[in-house]
């Protein structure tokens, strides 16, 4: 059982100590701020961005997984993750809060800037593909009919 499936069994309190501590972590909190701004996204392109092996960018996804925060999805090889639809209200309280603070950091801003640079089609087939979309539901490099 995931942990994001035992919160639901937990007092209040421990629930917010759990979804706190998933957060108390430099890397978890770059690749939130990643994900809240991008979308969808490849491990390798995280592991690329960050700089980081892919055991520890793994091993972080995990923890943000397991607490709730975001979502998996397999394509072939490889694993794309995103901030998950179904967040706790505490959760979708501090989604905003989160992405306002974490954006506004030089980190996520030369994080975001290697990830524009990035996008290349030889490291997964959905490169491009993002499921983040603008207000009139084109996603990244997508033109208007």
């Amino acid at each position: 059982m995931l942990i994001s499936e035992k919160l639901d069994m937990l007092p209040c309190m421990e629930k917010l100590a759990i979804l706190f501590q998933s957060l108390d972590d430099h890397t978890r909190l770059r690749l939130l701020a990643l994900l809240l701004e991008a979308g969808e996204l490849c491990v390798c392109d995280l592991v690329t961005v960050l700089r980081l092996p892919q055991s520890t960018v793994s091993r972080q996804l995990a923890i943000l997984k397991n607490a709730g925060w975001l979502q998996g999805r397999r394509v072939g090889a490889w694993n794309h993750y995103s901030v998950a639809t179904a967040l706790e209200p505490v959760q979708q309280f501090l989604v905003p809060v989160l992405r306002n603070f974490l954006l506004t950091t030089e980190t996520a801003r030369e994080d975001l800037g290697r990830l524009r640079d990035r996008r290349d089609p030889a490291c997964c087939p959905d490169h491009g593909k993002s499921k983040k979309t603008d207000i009139a539901g084109h996603g990244p490099g997508e033109d208007e009919p």
